[in-house]
């Protein structure tokens, strides 16, 4: 059976209640280890950030802890997350040990608590914490954004019989497509748009 490609018409994109913001840390998004294009991410994810937090959505940032002597080790410096957070509104960080945002953590009581049923998720990685957080969120039966400008990956290296070097944002293509059509593309992140819960 052929796939249906998921919807990508900014049109028809209805407000959403809420914003995830997945990993934006520092290790991934400043300095040598940062993602490709890594400037452009950060511009966008802040612009998601700030029309969220006029419009009195619910924000919320993932933290990832990773592994000792991983760039995301927690209280080492790329640890931190990149993009302040707004406390005065109720924002929220919420650490993690696994790809999905939802497991282990509060994620989904703090959703549902706030009353949101609509969320729209950018950060990195595309094929990993992005890609699993929209997965379990469209399980749960949020509707899901995902703003195609606004996550991000690092290229697949070269592997000799495999491949040859897969670039980023084919990587972060791909992503979206795997999520199936359940899940709505914004082509850019200025496409989605805010409410209250």
């Amino acid at each position: 059976m052929q796939k249906q490609p998921p919807p990508h018409h900014p049109e028809s994109h209805a407000p959403v209640q809420a914003l995830l913001v997945v990993d934006m840390q520092c290790a991934f998004v400043h300095g040598d280890g940062a993602v490709p294009h890594a400037d452009r991410l950060l511009d966008r994810v802040r612009d998601l950030m700030a029309r969220a937090r006029e419009s009195g959505a619910f924000v919320v940032q993932l933290q990832n802890d990773g592994e000792p002597g991983s760039p995301d080790e927690p209280g080492t410096p790329g640890w931190a997350v990149a993009l302040p957070v707004d406390t005065d509104r109720g924002e929220v960080v919420l650490r993690k040990t696994v790809d999905d945002g939802f497991e282990g953590t509060r994620l989904e009581e703090l959703l549902k608590e706030a009353g949101v049923t609509e969320l729209a998720i950018c950060g990195v990685m595309s094929e990993m914490c992005v890609s699993a957080t929209a997965r379990t969120a469209l399980d749960l039966d949020f509707r899901v954004i995902l703003p195609h400008d606004a996550h991000a990956t690092y290229d697949i290296p070269a592997a000799e019989g495999i491949s040859d070097l897969v670039p980023a944002a084919m990587v972060s293509r791909v992503a979206e497509w795997a999520l199936g059509d359940e899940v709505e593309i914004a082509v850019r992140a200025s496409d989605v748009g805010f409410t209250k819960p």
